[in-house]
């Protein structure tokens, strides 16, 4: 009876098929959940977002820094970190300075307790990422890194249709 056998492994394959996937899609609502966590314990206790706190380390480890060096810092577009900065700024955590005759070159710098914050402030979220990323080999890191990229373009904006 081969016939047997053949539908017995397909449905243990597709079992198993159904089982990983469920798992990845749990493994990725803790993760998102790990970063909403993150981002209410930050504002309820420092009233600043993530990605502000990502702007103050930035700006504490590089020095006064462009707007657009800003973003690149924090994995950003140049929009999102100038709503950031704005929010930053209104909080007198950072302060925006023109640097030169040409108004449109302005940089960033921390103020006082911006800097206070920031020296203070929890680490990103990422960074518990990065430690435990740092102690695996680097074939792990490729496989990794491969197969997020997959599930990621999976999910690109572009690419979603809605129906």
């Amino acid at each position: 009876m081969p016939g047997r056998n053949t539908t017995v492994s397909s449905e243990i394959s597709g079992n198993i098929h159904t089982i990983r996937t469920k798992e990845i899609i749990y493994s990725i609502r803790r993760l998102t959940q790990a970063g909403e966590h993150y981002t209410k314990e930050l504002n309820k206790i420092y009233n600043v977002s993530a990605g502000q706190i990502n702007c103050l380390l930035a700006l504490l480890e590089n020095g006064t820094l462009p707007p657009s060096q800003i973003a690149k810092h924090v994995m950003v577009n140049s929009s999102t970190a100038t709503g950031i900065i704005d929010r930053l700024e209104k909080k007198d955590l950072v302060k925006r300075r023109r640097i030169s005759q040409d108004r449109r070159v302005i940089m960033v710098e921390l103020t006082k307790s911006g800097k206070i914050l920031a020296e203070n402030a929890p680490s990103p979220i990422q960074q518990n990422i990065i430690e435990g990323l740092n102690r695996l080999s680097p074939s792990e890191i490729d496989k990794i890194a491969l197969t997020l990229k997959r599930l990621t373009d999976m999910l690109d904006v572009q690419d979603l249709k809605v129906t």
